[in-house]
């Protein structure tokens, strides 16, 4: 990285290195999502919320389906941790449905609202780096993030802070985001 101006630039391999950790770890978090969906569908398919968690469930997909196309395009490799994040995640999914939808719900919110964040780091990443050679990317990234926080949005409208212990399981699941988050990062 070097300085232009007021802002730095990343070096073509500083750049390319940027694109990959991004694409790697937005492709285990889409993964991860799906998995969480499958696992509430999997306890929670017929109930009263299954509906709202297979639409979510649907937009993962295509969100995972982006992030494919995205690492194919870039020559991104998955994280290694791949097949770990996705057992884990579909236990986190099917385990927060059993506590009921409010579980799923507070589930969906804890990660929604770190991805959430998340998705404004690397968006804040890549503007300043440079808009106009990230362009695409910053649009794929910001709806991607906005269909996100929806998601956490329709799990607060669902009940979610009537989850047993709500802080705590937040505070639980995103810690186990953010580690996900820095392992796929770097592997």
């Amino acid at each position: 990285m070097f300085r232009v101006g007021a802002r730095f630039v990343h070096t073509p391999a500083a750049r390319k290195a940027l694109i990959e950790k991004i694409i790697r770890v937005d492709h285990a978090g889409e993964l991860g999502a799906d998995r969480i969906y499958a696992g509430q569908m999997a306890v929670l398919g017929g109930s009263s919320v299954g509906s709202i968690i297979k639409k979510m469930w649907e937009e993962e997909k295509e969100h995972l389906d982006t992030m494919e196309r995205l690492a194919v395009q870039n020559n991104v490799p998955h994280t290694v941790f791949a097949p770990i994040f996705s057992v884990a995640a579909f236990a986190l999914g099917a385990g927060t449905a059993m506590l009921g939808k409010e579980g799923a719900m507070a589930c969906t919110v804890a990660v929604e609202e770190l991805i959430g964040r998340h998705y404004n780091d690397q968006l804040k990443e890549l503007l300043e780096d440079d808009p106009e050679a990230h362009k695409e990317l910053l649009k794929t990234l910001t709806r991607l993030r906005d269909e996100e926080l929806h998601h956490h949005d329709t799990g607060l409208e669902n009940d979610a802070l009537k989850a047993p212990m709500y802080d705590a399981l937040k505070f639980v699941i995103q810690l186990g985001c953010k580690g996900a988050i820095k392992i796929a990062e770097k592997l």
